[in-house]
């Protein structure tokens, strides 16, 4: 398993591969975590190169393979504030 951070995309906060099941999982910052199947690596390898990690995301991935969401997240969407916390 690979994993990288993309600390400087503002849509996608980290990515891990899994070359045996060529399973593709990104971790949005406001929606939660998917799972993308059947993913060649070098769509992975070419992710973590990107210039724009969320314009290769559009182009690349989103669309081109079957996903779904991480069943063991419970709750999708935007974080939560809790109450008089700053935004």
């Amino acid at each position: 398993m690979r994993a990288r951070r993309f600390a400087r995309s503002s849509i996608i906060d980290r990515a891990s591969y899994d070359r045996e099941t060529a399973t593709l999982c990104i971790c949005f910052r406001d929606t939660g975590k998917y799972l993308y199947f059947d993913v060649p690596p070098e769509i992975y390898e070419d992710l973590c190169r990107a210039g724009s990690a969320g314009a290769f995301f559009n182009e690349r991935i989103k669309s081109h393979f079957r996903c779904r969401r991480d069943p063991e997240r419970k709750y999708f969407g935007p974080k939560r504030r809790l109450p008089g916390s700053q935004p």
